[in-house]
């Protein structure tokens, strides 16, 4: 127990480990979930519900028109689209096929895409129409042969489809012209699939499952290889987790229901909606863009649900629109944090709002993606990124390589357990970089762990600024501005410095014109040591921003 003293923390019900060898592949979880759930829900999009058992006969389809263009196991095939049904089924068709899933940010320039798409060796897309004109600009420059063209309204029939793909297309514009003349389309792939046929391929634990692109702050992506153990071992763990809220909303006779507003190309959407609610036979309510609130908040309002994963950014954004008392919040169980750190002011609002606190969890690309999480009976937001997860083991490095053991020291997080990632695609050096000798994985963020074994993330490794020999790490200097009446958001960032090297500047945007720089600096003065203290103060309409919500600080500098 000693080696574990955070088991201490855990709830009634939460087993200390999982059996990462429950099943041989993703495929056979996945189709266990669609005989054992065929007739349930599996999404609902627009509208329209689509059920365990379609996601079935549709992906092996899909699966058998790949194998039909003679592609062979083991070949890479990346998705790029946002949340449309077209997406866990093609991840579905993918696996089943003996192929592996490369999740593109549908946001990518044409630049990006082109990098990742060669460094991947994707053989096929399966694209969104709405950046098709994207993929145009750098195809020839890249391994691809097959393309797949998916469109809005590909899932709701033919009228509503038909419709819908009308609005997207001729009204909001929402579809540059482009030009693909070998692209098939999703419809027709499916027809040529279901009339082909099928072979299950033979997929095991350590065959490739994802490649899981970093967001690449640190100069080019990398990809993280995760194998189908790694996905599994998360998936339990997640369930594991979740255990004590999944056996109350059963117990009441409903479904469990998700919200999945995080995009699922992003690995926390992937494991802890798509793979955790199939293996649970529940339902995700697919909502393509978070980022339009009053469309996100008026889905919201036709449903009963019980888990929100969020970003901050997102529990902020939805949590100060004036359609937000139009939503049943009742019903809500869990509210999972996650992606960046959760702002105490955020947190506080949100509980206020829907009686359900935020628990804040961990993890990355590397670790498929969870790590660590708060226990989800606690009734109030902790500001820790709770406790490992059964089956991991976490610890302290200090700078000189050795393990940091006392309370409330900092040091480098470092995981191992059996959802860490292979290693990086093609990069042994990059994979050498990142592991310590004894086999755990660097993740680049510094932290501190207290007598209750809670961890608490001070920041990256990278984004620490240097103060006259202080450090200053900018989650907490956000963390205490968020707090001053007046910050709708803020972000703070290292700038060059002739005296003290570095300085600290503040970028604000506000949620009233009575907040002014005055004021704001008066509130730092009274809350912040002389060295924390923001050097230079920039008021902006809005923060640039990943397409998950997290804040661009690179940006800002």
């Amino acid at each position: 127990m000693s080696e574990r003293p955070w088991l201490a923390a855990y709830p009634a019900g939460v087993p200390t480990d999982i059996d990462p060898g429950s099943y041989p592949s993703l495929v056979d979880l996945m189709e266990q979930a669609f005989q054992a759930y065929a007739t349930r829900s599996a999404y609902s999009y627009m509208g329209k519900d689509i059920s365990f058992g379609e996601v079935d006969r549709q992906s092996q389809a899909f699966a058998a028109y790949f194998q039909s263009l003679g592609m062979q196991p083991g070949e890479r095939v990346a998705i790029m689209m946002p949340n449309v049904p077209q997406y866990p089924i093609a991840v579905a068709a993918i696996l089943r096929a003996g192929f592996v899933v490369v999740n593109v940010n549908p946001l990518y320039t044409a630049r990006e895409l082109e990098h990742q798409l060669k460094d991947a060796g994707a053989k096929a897309i399966v694209i969104i129409e709405n950046f098709a004109h994207t993929l145009e600009q750098c195809l020839q420059n890249t391994p691809v042969e097959h393309v797949v063209l998916c469109s809005m309204g590909d899932m709701l029939g033919t009228l509503k489809g038909c419709l819908v793909n009308y609005v997207v297309r001729k009204v909001k514009k929402l579809v540059p012209a482009f030009h693909l003349p070998k692209a098939v389309r999703y419809k027709a792939a499916i027809q040529r699939g279901s009339q082909a046929t099928f072979r299950k391929a033979t997929v095991g634990p350590n065959d490739i499952a994802v490649l899981q692109y970093t967001g690449g702050t640190t100069g080019v992506s990398k990809g993280a290889v995760l194998l189908h153990r790694n996905i599994i071992a998360n998936t339990l763990q997640c369930e594991a987790w979740f255990n004590p809220v999944l056996q109350a909303i059963r117990q009441s006779g409903e479904q469990v229901t998700s919200v999945c507003a995080l995009p699922l190309y992003h690995i926390f959407a992937f494991t802890v909606n798509m793979m955790l609610s199939m293996h649970t036979g529940g339902k995700n309510i697919l909502i393509p863009n978070p980022r339009d609130l009053a469309g996100t908040l008026k889905e919201l309002a036709k449903h009963k649900f019980h888990n929100f994963p969020a970003v901050n950014t997102l529990f902020n954004g939805l949590a100060h629109h004036p359609d937000f008392g139009a939503v049943d919040w009742s019903h809500l169980k869990v509210s999972v944090g996650g992606g960046m750190a959760v702002q105490g002011a955020v947190a506080k609002l949100w509980l206020e709002k829907t009686g359900c606190p935020i628990v804040e969890g961990y993890g990355l690309s590397e670790t498929s993606p969870v790590v660590s999480c708060n226990p989800v009976t606690a009734k109030e937001f902790t500001g820790s990124i709770g406790v490992p997860l059964p089956s991991t083991y976490v610890k302290l490095v200090g700078d000189d390589g050795q393990t940091v053991t006392e309370p409330g020291k900092t040091g480098e997080i470092a995981v191992k357990g059996p959802q860490v990632m292979e290693g990086y695609w093609q990069r042994p050096d990059e994979t050498a970089k990142s592991t310590t000798a004894d086999g755990y994985f660097l993740t680049g963020d510094i932290g501190t762990i207290d007598e209750r074994s809670f961890i608490k993330i001070v920041d990256r490794k990278k984004d620490m600024i240097l103060v006259s020999g202080f450090n200053v790490y900018p989650n907490e200097v956000e963390d205490v501005v968020a707090m001053c009446p007046g910050v709708l958001e803020c972000a703070v960032v290292g700038v060059p410095d002739e005296k003290s090297g570095e300085a600290v500047k503040l970028v604000v945007v506000k949620k009233d014109d009575s907040l002014t720089e005055e004021v704001l600096r008066k509130y730092c003065r009274e809350n912040m040591t002389g060295y924390k203290q923001p050097r230079v103060i920039e008021f902006r309409t809005e923060l640039p921003k990943t397409p998950v919500g997290k804040i661009l600080r690179r940006e800002l500098r």
